[in-house]
């Protein structure tokens, strides 16, 4: 009888241990909602605490070494990411963030056909507003805010 010596050890019951009961399946069930419950409310919680988000307001160039048809790259709203004014013409002027809505490559203005172009996935943007034109992107570029103040251009903003 020393073959039952492990039994006595390390009493299991084979035909009842993967049972689980009703009870114990609701109270999973019961703790796993609240703890998703509790998450999304904390993620409310911090977007209302968060509020409005503001962006610095830096000065990017001068309007009077921008020709029109000229193309200006800066970083905006942090060093680390890359945007690019265009002069459309003498009183119009569009900027937009560099990477694409896709997958984030980079996107750079095609003079010759006059459009933004994403060269990974053949995405194009609209130079006027930054709507998709073509390809894979499903949302517009987002638009860098600019505002003159005599002849200093000063980015203000990014509207998504």
């Amino acid at each position: 009888m020393a073959n039952e010596k492990w039994r006595s050890d390390f009493p299991i019951e084979w035909e009842k241990d993967n049972y689980v009961t009703r009870r114990e399946f609701a109270k999973f069930l019961t703790l796993t909602s609240v703890a998703l419950f509790v998450g999304n409310l904390w993620l409310l919680m911090k977007s209302w605490w968060r509020g409005e988000e503001r962006f610095p307001t830096k000065e990017i160039g001068d309007l009077g070494q921008l020709p029109v048809g000229g193309v200006l790259i800066f970083t905006y709203p942090r060093d680390i990411d890359q945007a690019m004014l265009l002069r459309l013409s003498e009183s119009k002027m569009a900027a937009y963030s560099t990477r694409c809505t896709h997958l984030s490559c980079a996107v750079y203005w095609e003079k010759k056909r006059g459009r933004l172009e994403c060269p990974c996935h053949e995405g194009v943007f609209n130079l006027e507003d930054g709507t998709v034109l073509a390809g894979p992107p499903t949302r517009p570029l987002p638009r860098i805010e600019i505002e003159l103040r005599g002849t200093k251009i000063f980015a203000t903003g990014v509207k998504i």
